[in-house]
């Protein structure tokens, strides 16, 4: 298991994995005040936690599933990439999708923080793809 560099400035607890077989930990509101996020309204909800990725490790917060099916809460960029090279603090932007208004207090599990590998790329510019059955076909192509 890699080890990774992180300063905690709240008094809550590391994030962990809950079980042998989870890729993501939650991350947890360090707020002082609760906060009400009333339906189609934003937040930015920070955490107190800063990390210190190696090169060519990304992490990624994304919604809880519980979080977004029971209430409408999700994260507001579908998933967020925190680059190895920013030294922030880590803060969840939520937003309410959900009728009613969600109330968040401190040290309530927000979302989960996913450690990631990438590959970094060079472009290659052609003048045609090869071609596969699909080809361009996109949206719904491949039925539902």
């Amino acid at each position: 298991m890699l080890s990774i560099k992180i300063i905690n400035k709240s008094d809550l607890p590391l994030p962990k994995y809950k079980t042998l077989g989870s890729s993501g930990m939650d991350l947890m509101a360090n707020i002082n005040d609760t906060i009400v996020l009333p339906p189609l309204k934003r937040v930015l909800i920070p955490t107190g936690l800063y990390i210190q990725l190696p090169k060519d490790l990304e992490a990624q917060i994304r919604a809880r599933s519980g979080l977004a099916i029971k209430y409408g809460i999700t994260v507001i960029n579908g998933i967020g990439t925190i680059d190895s090279d920013y030294r922030g603090e880590i803060k969840v932007p939520l937003i309410n999708l959900g009728e009613n208004d969600f109330v968040i207090n401190k040290g309530d599990r927000i979302a989960q923080l996913v450690i990631c590998q990438y590959v970094k790329i060079n472009w290659k510019e052609v003048d045609t793809l090869n071609i596969t059955t699909r080809g361009m076909n996109g949206f719904g192509s491949t039925g539902i």
